[in-house]
């Protein structure tokens, strides 16, 4: 007899992340980009804005179109699972939470004249946290060295050079949440 073949929600911190970013964008394209505005995005706004404390976090929701979606949904999905199956999915969920929150903070408090959106911190955080989880006691990965010169150090020039709408000090920030996440999770 021939069985079926079923699908495995086998991720459920990663995959839920994804649909809720999904869902983000869809509400953002739905809305005019009102949505993006009021909870999917992080800037500086009053305190006595119950919006702002929500923004803090959602803002890696939300993504600016299809193919900024897209580009870190991808990351998220190949290196995601392995983390939350090596981490469990409680640690994963904070780790995306404490990012989020961090690199929130940091724009609302430093940049006072952007925004901020999109899940490319997060993206960071997971690909430094993946190039730690290999590690042995008394030994660095030659990997995270690499990931840490080419990523982060790609950041940094990038940050001095260019003039665009990329944050690259959230990509740092979600490398070093990455970094002490993953070495406080050993």
């Amino acid at each position: 007899m021939k069985r079926l073949v079923r699908l495995q929600y086998n991720s459920p911190v990663v995959l839920s992340f994804a649909l809720a970013a999904l869902a983000a964008l869809l509400l953002g394209k739905v809305t005019g980009g009102r949505t993006n505005a009021l909870l999917f995005s992080v800037y500086r706004s009053s305190l006595t804005d119950l919006f702002t404390y929500p923004r803090f976090v959602l803002h890696v929701l939300g993504h600016s179109s299809y193919s900024h979606y897209i580009g870190n949904m991808m990351m998220i999905l190949v290196v995601g699972p392995s983390l939350e199956e090596k981490y469990g999915s409680r640690s994963l969920f904070w780790a995306i939470f404490l990012t989020a929150l961090v690199s929130g903070l940091v724009q609302w408090l430093f940049f006072p004249g952007s925004a901020l959106m999109g899940a490319s911190g997060i993206v960071f955080m997971m690909i430094v946290m993946a190039s730690l989880a290999g590690m042995r006691d008394g030994y660095i990965p030659l990997t995270l060295i690499l990931v840490l010169v080419l990523y982060v150090g790609g950041e940094i020039v990038d940050g001095v050079v260019l003039s665009d709408n990329v944050s690259q000090l959230t990509h740092i920030i979600g490398g070093l949440c990455g970094a002490f996440l993953g070495l406080s999770l050993r």
